[in-house]
């Protein structure tokens, strides 16, 4: 809907309130490179982030893992984009 005294669409006010520390859960198979793929994609979009805050756990079959990075989400367009990037990751299968 656009707002015609302002020309501006009308977005619901956001739930989150930035900047904030945001954790995203990014799960996939298990392979040789997974957890340094996934954080040259956060990287990309959080300049800021520290690598070696990264969780990883394995799953019970060691066949899948997830990882948690939490970063520092400057807004929801950064969170979009961070989103879009990792779920077309060919090896990604989850992001929560």
């Amino acid at each position: 809907m656009r707002d015609r005294t302002h020309g501006v669409a009308d977005e619901p006010e956001s739930p989150i309130k930035y900047p904030c520390a945001f954790p995203i859960k990014i799960m996939g198979r298990s392979v040789e490179g997974f957890a340094s793929a996934i954080v040259a994609v956060v990287l990309r979009h959080a300049p800021d982030f520290d690598p070696a805050s990264i969780e990883m756990r394995a799953s019970s079959g060691g066949n899948y893992i997830s990882c948690t990075a939490t970063i520092r989400a400057v807004s929801r367009a950064q969170l979009d984009a961070l989103y879009r990037e990792l779920t077309a990751h060919p090896w990604v299968k989850v992001v929560l």
